[in-house]
């Protein structure tokens, strides 16, 4: 049971500019202090929240990838985050989940915020991941899944820590704090939630709240305004043990999901 070190990336982003976004990155994921086991980014951060996909959205094996690569190989910490990819003739809001020694997992946003249109501009992903890392299992979504509990749904117990990355705007903290709480709680999970601050393209603003909660949906750290990084070990005996003391699963609804 060892501990997992978590650093999560609270930043602005630059409208549209993928170059200057990794560049500020990089400088950022330099400057953390001590080690980590995994870095978080925002979602889409290269770009913001956009859906200006033709000129923007990458290949899969170009530019962002490979730094992501370059990134964990170079820190020895899986990075994580989201960007616009390009696959086939769709485009995909992806997460990509790359780990030091090159080898990588891929999510796609399942649930696309249809009040910004993006269900018009990318196709929805099928498949939920679950990703180990040193003895722990964890679940990454993207933003607008928080809102659908069936999807985060913590089957059996199979995932530890459940991760969202997000744009998610200041007009609608109140939501992401509560629900992120929600999710803990009834999965029996840690959870992770890491926001953008500053103002899109579109002169949105984002107050960030990212934030740290126990499986108890008690908020052990959040932040709202500024840009950060911030580490938190995560300690597995105890999440072991309040599960054992308090095991609601074995009395949780049994069901399947289509996914198609």
């Amino acid at each position: 049971m060892q501990d997992l070190i978590v650093t999560l990336i609270q930043t602005p982003l630059y409208w549209e500019d993928p170059s200057a976004n990794r560049a500020m990155l990089e400088e950022k994921i330099w400057s953390i202090h001590g080690p980590t086991d995994l870095v978080v980014l925002p979602e889409m951060f290269t770009t913001g929240f956009s859906m200006n996909v033709k000129p923007l959205a990458e290949p899969m094996n170009l530019h962002t990838f490979k730094w992501m690569k370059q990134m964990a190989a170079q820190t020895g910490a899986v990075i994580a985050g989201s960007f616009m990819v390009q696959e086939q003739g769709r485009y995909y809001n992806r997460l990509l989940w790359m780990r030091p020694d090159g080898s990588f997992e891929t999510y796609d946003k399942r649930h696309l915020f249809r009040m910004a249109e993006e269900h018009h501009t990318y196709s929805a992903g099928n498949k939920k991941i679950i990703v180990a890392l040193k003895g722990w299992n964890i679940c990454p979504l993207i933003c607008y899944d928080l809102r659908f509990p069936v999807w985060s749904r913590n089957h059996q117990l199979e995932y530890d820590l459940c991760l969202y990355v997000a744009n998610w705007p200041e007009v609608r903290k109140h939501p992401w704090q509560v629900l992120l709480q929600a999710r803990a709680i009834e999965n029996l999970s840690y959870v992770i939630g890491v926001n953008r601050v500053g103002t899109d393209g579109k002169n949105l603003p984002y107050s960030g709240n990212s934030s740290v909660i126990n499986y108890k949906g008690e908020v052990l750290w959040t932040m709202d305004q500024e840009a950060c990084l911030y580490s938190h070990t995560f300690h597995k005996e105890e999440l072991i043990s309040f599960r054992q003391k308090f095991p609601t699963q074995l009395d949780a609804d049994q069901f399947s999901l289509a996914t198609e």
